[in-house]
C-alpha cells in the first residue's frame, strides 16, 4: 500500500492541474478519500439523502462548497467529517485534480487524500442516504469510462463503474480523471464532459 501512496503522490505532482477563476461561480470542493480496507484499495463514494432538495439519491464523493476562508483542502476535509464522521488532515493530501464546473454553476477542486487510518463510517442522514469504500480497483473496469451521446447534442456523457452501477458526471469525470492521473500518470483532462441536463437541479 505504501508503494500506491508513493507512486499516485508522484502521479499528483506531475500533473499540471488546471486552475479555474472563480467568476460568477460558487466555489466547491470534493474528497477522494483512499485507505486500506482488508488489504484493498478503497475510496468513500456516498449516495445523497432521498430528502434533499438538490441531487437526491446521487451517486456523490463528500464535499460541498467553500466557506469564507477556506481553500479547497480546508472545506474537503470539513465536508467529509460533517457527512460521514470521518476525520483526516491537511498531512493526507496527495493532491489535486482540475477545477470543474458543473452545470449548477458551482467550480469544483477535487482533492486526493490518503488515510493510513482504520477508518469508519458515521453518516449524517439528513445528507448521506448511504455511504460506503468502493474498491478503487473497479475503476478500471474494461468498459469504463462508458461513454453515451448527449440527448441535447452536447458533449457525450462519459460514466464510471462503481457500486455495480454505471454512475453519471460530474461525480463521473472526477473519478475518471482520478483514474488517468492518479492511477496511471495520464494527463487527461475531464472539462468538456457532458453532464445530464439533470444534474443542474
Amino acid at each position: 500500500m505504501h508503494a500506491d501512496r508513493a507512486r499516485i503522490a508522484a502521479n499528483l505532482a506531475a500533473f499540471p492541474r488546471i486552475a479555474l477563476e472563480t467568476g460568477e461561480r460558487r466555489r466547491a470542493a470534493v474528497a477522494i478519500v483512499l485507505s486500506s480496507q482488508d488489504g484493498e484499495l478503497t475510496y468513500l463514494l456516498t449516495r445523497r439523502a432521498l430528502t434533499m432538495r438538490r441531487g437526491a439519491g446521487n451517486y456523490a464523493l463528500p464535499g460541498g462548497n467553500l466557506e469564507p476562508g477556506e481553500d479547497a483542502v480546508t472545506a474537503a476535509i470539513r465536508e467529509t467529517s460533517e457527512e460521514l464522521g470521518v476525520a483526516i488532515t491537511p498531512s493526507e493530501a496527495l493532491g489535486m485534480l482540475d477545477d470543474f464546473e458543473t452545470l449548477g454553476g458551482h467550480l469544483v477542486t477535487p482533492v486526493v487524500f490518503w488515510s493510513d487510518e482504520t477508518l469508519s463510517l458515521n453518516p449524517d442522514p439528513s445528507e448521506v442516504d448511504r455511504a460506503w469504500f468502493e474498491p478503487v480497483e473497479r475503476l478500471n473496469h474494461p468498459e469504463a469510462p462508458m461513454s453515451e451521446a448527449h440527448p441535447d447534442g452536447g458533449e457525450p456523457i462519459l460514466r464510471m463503474f462503481a457500486d455495480d452501477n454505471w454512475i453519471n458526471p460530474p461525480t463521473a469525470a472526477w473519478l475518471y480523471q482520478f483514474r488517468e492521473v492518479g492511477l496511471h500518470g495520464r494527463h487527461t483532462r475531464v472539462g468538456t464532459i457532458g453532464q445530464p441536463e439533470w444534474t443542474a437541479r
